[in-house]
């Protein structure tokens, strides 16, 4: 790529020719800010010029233009008709290098965050709003609960406890030789070797509060632009979106309150399995002392534990305006007091026992069953909750299940968090025991609890119905195709010779493009099952105690071999799938057509702020939004100009969410194209509180004009479906794809299906895009007064910042 010379003078065009505008006598500019989609894609490709010149920005996002239209503001009359084009790049801001795809680790973290965008679209200041807010919240600490017990699980059960104390397995490993008690070393005492051992979580832990800081400093920190108090409050409260308040972008200090009580809960769940493997060895061998430590450590655990859950329950969104206070001490002060408290109880539990020795699971193995209950109660809690906002909605005729999204993601977020726990404890145990099964009889080492075992045994059946509906599903896009095949050739040139080879393969398309539509019933599928056999599941560990083979040996052999089989592929499957999301991931970072396949739900996922969760993924759109914010409207404000917003796929949902921050006066001064747009078909059915019809309904009402072009090949993008004043439109469409059925003279060669991509390619977009500039023209009202400028923009216009 060509970019501009890095010294002061190259860089400083924009800014420097637009120090005190054009004179105002001379012609008024318009803008095109081009916004690229999911896959991503270059400068030189959104400009078609191989020369670029950044315009302002960095390496992470920015905006460029064709070089010579680097200086455009300096001779306005040179675009008389046509817009200065403009490309605003943000893809760096959700791709990178192979390492990044160790983030799909963060997955069931990242899904209970959207679980908190999903709440049906009642009033906001309806009771049941911060119940539900704060269910999630809870929702999202037990899953980072979940994650310190399986670290614990890996490194203090499976490792120090398990295998280092026994001498069958620990033979051959020269790595965990000086922890074995046949050597009758210094680490050889079990309360030593855990206290050694709990270093591992701590390590994860620490890297995830590093990673959220680090991301948090770069994503949450960027300011909007300031606005006039008022002057987005014209909107009908119906119409009212919550995407519009000035301080929904910036989640700073909530991130941060956040990170500090779920590092505090992940350090205090290692102290609680370090006291509960220390309290059983005080209560066997007598030590009064060391039994009355114990005893004040755990109050202070459970100290710091109420402390981590105040914080959680208090720590709701403000986003009237930018929260820039400081949190209280004590807040700051959780994580290091949790960690005092670890070091503590790692003095405590290494204390020497004489006569202590490890045998069977660690103690408080149980906790997984128990964390598995409460995520169940929170879930059916927020069913209730959500069934409530759902009855009071204003428009619920498209909503996602009913209003039922959030707590069916909920679900799928803990049982994406136990699959992971699981498998990694179920593959890291299968190795420590080598060629044994763990938790059979004649298995070295206990294994992991009985409950991931049970949890592994339901996975097999769980696909099962996951693959009944997938055979459904292509049954359906059978049936669409045969009956859409008889449709296509109507839609072309009756000349064209017909070919039902062809034929069959765009009505495949348009067929296949319709499978979207029936996500929530997959999703439906998969989490009653999932709540069904989870349920199942922690019944059978606590009725038997035993895993699902050792449990079925009196019955009959059938129903013991099939125990067996589920348990064993259950327990294969676990492992698997953690090594398949890491391998799609690193995937998704070099591959570019498996990025825009698995990239278009993870920019659906990190599209929305850290609400619930801190350590789930940064969130692009609180660096992009604020960034397409601040240059509409500075650059309006410098040169009095028009500009058209054209947004692509993703692209078009960060251009309305940008659009939505401006205020009135801005909005009304910049018109909105889309195309592959996601608004209404996704986001409006899944996140109706925010893109529903009233939302989509007040964004155009405020804006100079809307247009929205899509197909039916298109899987992603869809019509915006909205009835406008004056019998306008938004909805162009369906364009017509391919272009051309079959070979004509024009187009000798079979013009190719473009499905989600190059909208550009087809006529109506020239035409429409036209149509959009010409009303920035003459027919606009005429240009304010300076003082009436003045008077309606000081905010903006004094605030010292520039867009160049």
């Amino acid at each position: 790529m060509e970019t501009a010379d890095p010294t002061p003078h190259a860089r400083s065009t924009d800014r420097d020719t637009a120090a005190d505008g054009p004179p105002r006598t001379a012609p008024q500019l318009s803008l095109e800010l081009l916004v690229h989609g999911v896959g991503g894609t270059t400068a030189q490709e959104m400009l078609g010029d191989p020369r670029v010149q950044l315009i302002t920005g960095d390496d992470t996002a920015a905006c460029y233009r064709r070089t010579d239209d680097a200086d455009a503001e300096q001779r306005p009359d040179d675009y008389r008709g046509e817009p200065v084009r403009e490309a605003y790049c943000w893809s760096n801001l959700t791709s990178g290098n192979g390492a990044r795809a160790l983030w799909l680790i963060l997955v069931p973290f990242m899904v209970a965050n959207l679980a908190h965008w999903m709440r049906p679209a009642a009033p906001s200041e309806h009771p049941a709003q911060r119940i539900y807010d704060l269910l999630v919240r809870l929702l999202a600490l037990t899953l980072t609960v979940l994650l310190a017990a399986a670290a614990c699980e890996v490194a203090l059960d499976l490792t120090a406890w398990q295998c280092a104390g026994t001498t069958v397995c620990a033979a051959g490993k020269s790595w965990m030789g000086f922890l074995s008690p046949d050597n009758s070393g210094w680490w050889s005492a079990p309360g030593r070797r855990l206290a050694l051992a709990s270093m591992v979580p701590l390590l994860v832990i620490g890297f995830l509060w590093g990673l959220s800081r680090r991301t948090w400093s770069a994503y949450e920190s960027a300011s909007p632009p300031p606005r006039l108090p008022g002057t987005s409050r014209d909107t009908p409260v119906a119409e009212r979106t919550a995407l519009s308040r000035e301080g929904f972008w910036y989640g700073r200090r909530l991130v941060a309150r956040l990170r500090a009580a779920h590092t505090t809960a992940g350090v205090l769940t290692v102290a609680a399995v370090l006291l509960a493997a220390a309290a059983k060895a005080d209560g066997d061998g007598g030590h009064p002392v060391l039994a009355v430590t114990g005893r004040a450590l755990t109050a202070l655990v459970i100290v710091l534990a109420a402390a981590t859950l105040i914080v959680v329950w208090r720590t709701a969104r403000s986003e009237g305006a930018p929260d820039v206070s400081s949190d209280h001490l004590v807040v700051r002060a959780l994580p290091f007091a949790s960690l005092a408290v670890l070091v503590l109880t790692m003095v405590h539990t290494g204390w020497a026992r004489p006569g202590a020795h490890s045998h069977g699971p660690l103690p408080g193995a149980d906790a997984f069953g128990g964390i598995a209950v409460f995520q169940g109660v929170l879930v059916l809690a927020l069913a209730v909750t959500a069934w409530v906002l759902q009855r009071a909605a204003r428009d619920d005729a498209r909503t996602a299940l009913r209003g039922m999204g959030g707590p069916a993601v909920a679900l799928l977020a803990c049982a994406v968090g136990g699959v992971l726990s699981g498998g990694v404890a179920q593959r890291f145990a299968d190795w420590l025991d080598g060629g044994a099964t763990p938790g059979q009889a004649h298995a070295p080492i206990p294994g992991p609890p009985v409950l991931l075992s049970w949890q592994a045994s339901v996975i097999p059946a769980l696909l099962v119905v996951v693959a009944a509906v997938a055979v459904l599903a292509a049954i359906r896009v059978v049936i669409v195709r045969n009956r859409v095949a008889k449709d296509v050739p109507g839609l072309y040139d009756p000349r064209e010779q017909p070919d039902a080879s062809r034929t069959k393969r765009i009505a495949a398309t348009i067929a296949g493009a319709g499978l979207t539509d029936s996500a929530p019933v997959l999703i439906a599928a998969t989490s009653a099952v999932t709540l069904v056999l989870g349920a199942g599941a922690v019944i059978g560990a606590w009725l038997t105690g035993r895993a699902p083979g050792r449990a079925t040996e009196g019955a009959p052999p059938v129903v013991h071999a099939a125990a067996e089989t589920a348990e064993s592929l259950g327990s294969w499957l676990m492992g698997a799938g953690v090594i398949l999301l890491i391998t799609m991931g690193r995937r998704a970072y070099r591959d570019h057509s498996a990025r825009r396949t698995i990239g278009i739900l993870w920019d659906v996922g990190t599209f929305w702020p850290r609400a619930a969760h801190p350590f789930a993924p940064p969130c692009y759109a609180e660096r992009a939004v604020p960034d397409l914010t601040w240059r509409m409207a500075t650059w309006t404000e410098r040169f009095d100009g028009r500009l058209v917003l054209s947004g692509h796929s993703q692209g078009s949902v960060l251009a309305a969410a940008a659009v939505w921050q401006l205020d009135l006066v801005t909005r009304s001064r910049v018109a909105l194209l889309t195309y592959g747009s996601p608004l209404e078909r996704l986001y409006g059915r899944w996140f109706p509180a925010f893109f529903g019809p009233p939302a989509l309904t007040g964004l155009h009402r405020e804006m100079d004009d809307w247009r929205n072009l899509w197909r039916f090949t298109d899987p992603i993008g869809g019509p915006i479906r909205l009835t406008c004043e004056g019998g306008r439109r938004i909805d162009q469409g369906p364009l017509r794809d391919p272009l051309s059925f079959g070979r004509t003279l024009q187009n000798p060669l079979p013009a190719q299906i473009l499905g989600h991509g190059d909208y550009q390619a087809d006529p109506v977009f020239e035409t429409v895009r036209a149509e959009l500039i010409a009303r920035l023209g003459p027919d606009l009202p005429g240009q304010r007064p300076a003082d009436e400028r003045a008077k309606g923009r000081p905010a903006q216009g004094s605030s010292g910042r520039s867009s160049g």
